[in-house]
């Protein structure tokens, strides 16, 4: 059973992928480091936004050297 804290964890969840489209659509690709200062979002979340939009398919991930290089698909 959710709780009202649980949904408002998830709507936090969903802003902050709509946060990540936006960027990664004016932007274009970008590391995830550079995408959690662009969002200004702490990296946690970013990280749960980011397999939010994942798992809907929205996104590429790809590693490049020591990074991880995200953009839509």
């Amino acid at each position: 059973m959710a709780t009202a804290t649980s949904g408002a964890c998830v709507e936090n969840i969903g802003a902050t992928a709509g946060k990540i489209w936006s960027a990664l659509e004016e932007n274009g690709p970008l590391s995830v480091t550079k995408l959690t200062q662009t969002v200004a979002e702490p990296r946690g979340l970013v990280m749960q936004g980011l397999g939010w939009l994942a798992r809907e398919g929205k996104i590429n991930i790809e590693e490049e050297g020591r990074s991880r290089v995200v953009s839509l698909t």
